[in-house]
């Protein structure tokens, strides 16, 4: 790990420090903010090397492309765990002894979705399933696999968004696809036009009813072209938050976005491990009202992609208290007690931490600035800030070097800052 104290923020909490943890000529990141890719002990977790800020490998196939363990209590000593060119989308189980991935080879002669598992302990490698035909119970064969998966807090299922490719239909469709991880059987439990970016998330809860709820983003008037490239991410009404149970029964709104003011950005998590969601909010109009707001909110019963106007929403204004909200991602430490989220109010990127409000409905205390990440703030090169499960430590990533790189913050205790 590098030293960088020339990042820290004037101000920032005594004995905060930052380090710079990768430092090769190739580009490397932090997997996406809310993936699962901590151990339960906070002290190992996946970071991602030939690979941008939003998910992916730099190339199709590209051999430099690994997943590496890094531990922390061993100096970020950084070891290749995942060296397939082709694997995507880890998660590590919620036990912390094994890791879970895809291999996306949707584009070979024979296309194939494998999913695989490695022991951390011992290293062995194991193939679970591999879905080479149609999916089960459609005629849809896998397509591309979205970079992220998402683990059942109980470690017995893997849920993972991709491309469907239809034989007998053109248009492009999505869906999540959820696999037994005990048996390996599969299951497509949604599936259409509109679920092109879904951020799948299960909820990290240990109650049965809630564990396996899968939070999911859902882009309405999305527009691709025949290749299946992105041209317009949303129509005009936005995107809304969903939630729907891991057998694709349950399905449910948040109170959030659609009302032609407010608008989800499509930046969401789970407050730790409890039953309530943050989601990340612009407001269009009036021109000059701040932007970048994030919301707590509890799901409702579906009422038509109503959002804002769902009836019977509870949602709390976090950052309400905060005169210019300019925050886009962001995640919690596993209490649900802090947040570290980016603060970007068009004169810089910062990386700032808050407690989160133990009585419900009160906002979240007054940001604490950490760092100044200096990052070109190219897609490639955002952010994403977030904590590791035990709160102590925060990671962001930039390409204030020249080339994107991964960095770690180093907080001196959980509770310093504002008392919120």
């Amino acid at each position: 790990m590098i030293p960088r104290p020339d990042l820290l923020v004037p101000g920032a909490p005594p004995g905060t420090e930052i380090y710079q943890l990768t430092s090769e000529a190739i580009p490397s990141s932090h997997v996406y903010m809310e993936a699962q890719i901590f151990t339960p002990d906070s002290r190992r977790f996946l970071l991602h090397r030939s690979a941008h800020a939003h998910g992916g490998g730099l190339l199709p196939h590209d051999p430099e492309h690994q997943y590496l363990l890094c531990d922390l209590e061993a100096g970020g000593a950084r070891s290749p765990l995942i060296t397939e060119p082709d694997a995507i989308a880890p998660s590590v189980s919620p036990d912390g002894g094994l890791v879970y991935y895809l291999v996306d080879r949707s584009e070979a002669d024979k296309p194939s979705l494998i999913l695989k598992r490695i022991e951390l302990a011992s290293g062995d490698c194991r193939t679970l399933a591999v879905i080479d035909t149609a999916i089960a119970g459609t005629r849809y064969l896998p397509g591309r696999v979205y970079p992220l998966s998402t683990i059942r807090s109980d470690g017995r299922r893997l849920a993972a968004a991709l491309a469907l490719r239809d034989p007998e239909e053109p248009a492009w469709r999505w869906g999540l696809l959820v696999f037994d991880l005990e048996n390996g059987g599969h299951r497509l439990v949604l599936e259409g036009p509109s679920w092109c970016n879904l951020h799948p998330q299960y909820c990290r809860s240990r109650q049965p009813e809630w564990s396996r709820t899968v939070l999911v983003q859902e882009n309405h008037g999305n527009v691709h072209d025949a290749a299946g490239r992105l041209l317009q991410l949303t129509g005009g009404a936005g995107a809304d938050i969903h939630l729907v149970n891991d057998d694709g029964s349950g399905f449910r709104d948040f109170p959030c976005g659609r009302d032609g003011r407010e608008f989800c950005q499509g930046h969401q998590c789970w407050r730790g491990s409890g039953e309530t969601a943050i989601l990340g909010t612009v407001i269009q109009s009036p021109p000059g009202e701040g932007e970048g707001r994030l919301v707590e909110c509890r799901p409702v019963t579906a009422a038509g992609h109503r959002g804002l106007r769902s009836p019977g929403g509870w949602r709390n204004e976090l950052s309400r208290g905060f005169p210019t909200p300019h925050f886009h991602h962001f995640g919690t430490d596993a209490t649900g007690r802090f947040i570290l989220t980016d603060y970007l109010p068009g004169t810089g990127n910062f990386v700032a931490w808050a407690r989160l409000p133990l009585a419900s409905g009160e906002p979240m205390g007054e940001p604490v600035l950490l760092a100044e990440a200096r990052s070109s703030m190219q897609k490639s090169a955002h952010l994403h800030p977030f904590l590791s499960p035990d709160g102590r430590s925060g990671f962001f990533n930039s390409d204030e070097s020249g080339r994107l790189q991964a960095y770690l913050i180093r907080l001196p205790d959980p509770g310093s800052g504002s008392d919120g």
